[in-house]
């Protein structure tokens, strides 16, 4: 139940002139995103009808972050948020832009569509830092827990919108138009970000150390704060275990569930309903206290539904789980990004966002690579059960750690 004080949080965020502007932003970008997902991930379906494939290219669009993203969170520690947002965009626009270019020409193939999705992941990894502490630049500390829950259902509004659009736009007119949308979606976002006026983030004494050391300072900063590393840890293995199976759905629409690009974005459709309910709930709730238990919760309730989902291979079936997990997926992004944000050092939480960007990013591109693979030879659904009876073994490896992870993120009870 949401209280008055819950839609309070939510409101107090958006007086925020900034953090209005920044979320209208992100609500045009990641619709566009989106509308580009489901052009790609169609087109990867009907040039090669593999699994295979639908895994490298989403494993060319994540992995980037996990090679790159400890780098780019140290040059986000360094420098201001917000200039290095708007420089990122700008080549944002450029990969959109290319890719239209490209599908209108008629020279699209499966390989221009690695390139471009390999293009768009070096782009994330140096843009996805300072997107997530520019949120803490913005509002603070005290609304940060509403703040993060608002950006995730904003992102899941996105994720019901965009598919909808996306899967008539590419019905209708194609996959060009579709990327080119993204592009419009992506200037529109530079604009607002040049309408927006936030003071540089104040630094310490500038250090002689080079961003090499600073990467590892980070790495080591990590990894020794038992609450941060055993947050990671866990949504390392839900990225491995389970997110990707929404990258394997064109498969599955098409091959196991007989439908066409509208029932792939239909199921996405729903995972962004479900995820938006989750991320409403968050931000009107607000704090952290209780967000281990939740976290916990939402692990066992993945696991149980998509091991439905994988024996069942019934489309009407399918949609309600969509929905149970897209609610679980953002309650655990949320909560473990709203843990670490509150528990990290200022001085590391560049460095610490990019860890989290990695892991989010990265497992799911291995986790997309090894599902597609295993999907050449027992098909679609085999590796979608696998991973979610490995997320069953996590759950209770996390129910016995419970009172640690608790104690070391929300503090003591």
């Amino acid at each position: 139940m949401i209280s008055a004080r819950g839609l309070d949080n939510i409101r107090r965020a958006f007086t925020n002139r900034n953090y209005a502007l920044f979320v209208i932003g992100n609500l045009m970008s990641t619709s566009g995103n989106w509308v580009q997902r489901v052009a790609m991930g169609w087109l990867t379906w009907e040039l090669t009808h593999s699994g295979a494939w639908l895994g490298i290219i989403v494993f060319a669009d994540l992995f980037p972050t996990f090679v790159l993203g400890l780098f780019a969170g140290a040059l986000a520690d360094r420098t201001d948020a917000l200039k290095l947002l708007r420089f990122t965009q700008m080549f944002a626009i450029a990969q959109a832009t290319g890719l239209a270019m490209v599908t209108f020409a008629g020279w699209v193939n499966v390989e221009w569509l690695l390139f471009f999705a390999l293009f768009r992941g070096v782009v994330i990894a140096f843009n996805r830092p300072p997107r997530m502490t520019l949120v803490y630049n913005i509002v603070g500390r005290e609304a940060l827990s509403s703040a993060i829950a608002i950006n995730a259902m904003v992102f899941n509004l996105t994720r019901f919108i965009g598919p909808v659009l996306g899967g008539a736009i590419v019905a209708w007119w194609g996959a060009g138009w579709a990327f080119a949308f993204n592009g419009l979606s992506y200037v529109a976002f530079a604009v607002i970000l040049f309408m927006m006026d936030i003071a540089p983030t104040e630094r310490g004494p500038a250090k002689k150390t080079g961003l090499g050391s600073e990467t590892w300072e980070g790495v080591r900063y990590a990894f020794n704060h038992a609450g941060i590393a055993l947050g990671l840890v866990i949504l390392l293995l839900t990225s491995l275990f389970v997110r990707p199976f929404t990258e394997l759905l064109p498969g599955i629409a098409s091959a196991v569930f007989q439908r066409g690009v509208n029932g792939y974005s239909t199921l996405l459709a729903l995972h962004g309903i479900g995820a938006v309910a989750a991320g409403f709930w968050l931000a009107a709730r607000g704090g952290v206290r209780g967000y281990t238990t939740i976290i916990v919760w939402s692990l066992l309730v993945v696991s149980i539904s998509l091991i439905v989902f994988a024996i069942a291979g019934n489309f009407w079936v399918a949609l309600p789980i969509m929905a149970i997990t897209g609610g679980a997926f953002v309650i655990q992004g949320v909560a473990i990004q709203t843990l670490l944000q509150t528990t990290v050092a200022t001085e590391f939480r560049g460095r610490v966002m990019a860890s989290y960007g990695i892991v989010a990013r990265g497992g799911p591109a291995l986790g997309a690579l090894a599902m597609g693979g295993i999907s050449e030879f027992l098909g679609l659904s085999a590796p979608v059960a696998g991973g979610a009876v490995l997320c069953l073994c996590l759950w209770a490896w996390v129910v016995r750690r419970k009172r640690r992870i608790r104690d070391a993120l929300e503090g003591p009870s």
